[in-house]
């Protein structure tokens, strides 16, 4: 098979129509971080820059379909994986984690940022039970780590993730209170690391899209793991700061320069 001239991520993410998160966000942070996505939805979405309406999932033999068509024709370097439209889809997934063998970024997106549940109870089971052992990194933020641990402090949920056997996890603070956003880097053997960065003036729509999705495509290039956390979340930071308004909501990311 001929190598593609760019590294390709191939992206299962839900489609946000303002373009702040989701697939779009997906196509764009891999762009700017020297790959491609290849990119499939798992969930249509009627949302807006305030909250989200509803999310009508993707048929499963659908997935399969296009990812056995893209892995005879492509050959990826990373799986990035988003919104999940229902518990049903993890094993098509499974199927192309174990096909392909490269490393996989998983942002588990549980609730909205206006509110609005986006996980089941069946589908969050799926998460923990099934995908989680096969994840490289996985992204939550502070609120998505206590919810699929039932812990408390940030170290406890790091432990806790690890334990279930994901192999990095990177739990981002932007939900926590204080002028600091501190992410907060655990893995297996190691001591946590903390990155802190100052934070922006406002609410943003698609923040851990950006994140996860940046983090794939440098994993992608074949960047060890800790400069691809800390140049990913670099990379995400300027994005936030030179966020723009489309709506009456929460900024979308300058994910372009």
């Amino acid at each position: 098979m001929k190598p593609s001239e760019r590294p390709l991520v191939l992206c299962c993410s839900g489609h946000d129509p303002t373009g702040g998160a989701g697939i779009h966000a997906d196509i764009e942070a891999i762009a700017a971080n020297g790959a491609h996505a290849l990119s499939l939805i798992t969930a249509h979405t009627v949302q807006d820059t305030q909250d989200v309406v509803r999310v009508s999932p993707v048929a499963p033999i659908l997935l399969a379909s296009q990812i056995e068509t893209l892995l005879a024709d492509c050959s990826i370097s990373a799986i990035k994986i988003g919104l999940l439209g229902d518990a049903q889809q993890i094993p098509v997934l499974l199927a192309a984690i174990a096909q392909t063998k490269v490393p996989v970024v998983l942002d588990p997106i549980l609730r909205a940022g206006g509110g609005a549940s986006l996980a089941s109870a069946a589908l969050q089971a799926a998460l923990q039970e099934q995908l989680l052992a096969q994840v490289t990194v996985l992204t939550p933020n502070a609120a998505e780590a206590r919810r699929l641990t039932r812990k408390d402090s940030l170290e406890d949920c790091g432990n806790a993730l690890l334990a279930l056997g994901v192999q990095h996890v990177l739990i981002t603070g932007g939900d926590e209170p204080g002028e600091v956003v501190t992410n907060h880097w655990f893995a297996a053997g190691a001591a946590p690391r903390r990155y802190p960065w100052p934070r922006l003036p406002c609410a943003f729509h698609g923040a851990g899209c950006t994140l996860a999705s940046a983090l794939a495509g440098l994993l992608a290039r074949g960047l060890p793991m800790a400069k691809a956390l800390e140049d990913a979340q670099r990379y995400t930071h300027e994005c936030l700061a030179r966020a723009f308004g489309s709506g009456q909501g929460r900024k979308i990311p300058g994910r372009l320069p």
